[in-house]
């Protein structure tokens, strides 16, 4: 990466909240989620991102088997058949909606080649059992190693998470023209410990915009933290240095609920989803609002966003899930991997902002 774009400098992390580490720690919410299984897959897939259409019907990537998959809307208790849509040559990983059914989708070969690319899928015309065309239309720079979670900041500008250390800028021409890509923040937090984790695990994971906040959030798995940092609304580019939000879980990836102002984090390999403040100063504590009491259900949760139906904004999410594909369960039995529906109890009042 020439120096001009992207520095190879390591800037301080802003500093913990007073008494951060001592009360840092997680309690079990009053109610637990409610999970149901809406869809299942085969043992030893990798659902790894899903997308969220405006009735309820979900695409879903299986990353290990490079595949994107349609799951049909269901009522509320039940369970539909998925379809499978398309298999891509690299791994697939996040999608954006850059228009009402129109959505890019990001693909990496992480561990291999690392080539990576990103995707046009237009289901304007679409209907189930057709077939897809996707369109490539960007090839990511060589630099780019193991892309992974990705989020709209503005109309027409995605940030796309590279779990080596840093965050890609990609900007959709509205002439339909190539994308321009360039690197747009790299930082400490970021980076992974290669070769001291087995499995290896990724640095920066999961990133979603909180649009009200002003404030770009992200996971870090490998160092286990929750960060942001503060986006220019007019240039779109970071301000200043990321600050922690919450530390401790090796979470993946996460939903944010702005009206609550709080995030759910789905920790993956833990097997659990945790409720965390978006204010920093706020979480001395962090709450288990799934897994505790360990659920057979949520194995291996790996990504969540919002129902689209009225009134299920902060109250219902669809969750990707593994069945123990990354981390099987001490049994070493990999179950069937899942897409869930989960009536999640209400945020904390310790943690709302």
């Amino acid at each position: 990466m020439p120096p001009e774009t992207l520095s190879h400098a390591e800037p301080a992390v802003a500093p913990f909240p007073e008494n951060y580490f001592l009360d840092n720690f997680a309690l079990r919410t009053d109610k637990s989620a409610l999970i149901n299984t809406v869809a299942s897959f085969p043992a030893n897939y990798f659902l790894e991102n899903l997308a969220v259409r405006a009735d309820n019907s979900v695409l879903v990537t299986a990353m290990n088997q490079k595949e994107l998959w349609y799951v049909p809307a269901t009522a509320r208790i039940g369970t539909v058949t998925p379809i499978l849509l398309h298999t891509f040559e690299e791994l697939t990983w996040s999608f954006n909606e850059i228009e009402p059914d129109v959505f890019y989708l990001t693909t990496s070969n992480v561990y291999t080649n690392h080539e990576s690319s990103l995707h046009r899928i237009d289901l304007r015309k679409w209907s189930p059992g057709e077939a897809i065309q996707p369109q490539k239309v960007l090839d990511f720079p060589k630099d780019a190693s193991f892309l992974n979670g990705s989020c709209l900041i503005g109309p027409r500008t995605i940030l796309v998470a590279d779990s080596v250390g840093l965050i890609w800028r990609v900007d959709l021409p509205k002439d339909g023209s190539t994308p321009s890509v360039r690197s747009w923040l790299q930082h400490e937090s970021m980076a992974k410990y290669p070769g001291e984790m087995k499995p290896e695990q990724p640095g920066i994971n999961g990133v979603r915009y909180a649009a009200k906040l002003g404030y770009l959030y992200y996971t870090a798995t490998a160092k286990k933290l929750f960060m942001r940092v503060k986006i220019n609304p007019e240039t779109l580019d970071a301000v200043g240095e990321p600050e922690h939000v919450s530390v401790g879980r090796m979470a993946d990836d996460f939903c944010i609920d702005e009206s609550s102002g709080v995030a759910y984090l789905t920790t993956h390999r833990e097997n659990t989803i945790y409720c965390v403040s978006l204010n920093p100063e706020r979480n001395s504590y962090r709450f288990i609002v799934a897994g505790d009491p360990f659920n057979e259900e949520l194995i291996g949760p790996s990504s969540a966003a919002w129902g689209r139906l009225p009134d299920e904004y902060g109250k219902v999410a669809f969750v990707t899930s593994d069945g123990g594909t990354a981390s099987p369960l001490p049994d070493g039995v990999r179950r069937p991997a899942k897409l869930l529906r989960v009536e999640l109890p209400e945020p904390p009042a310790a943690l709302r902002s």
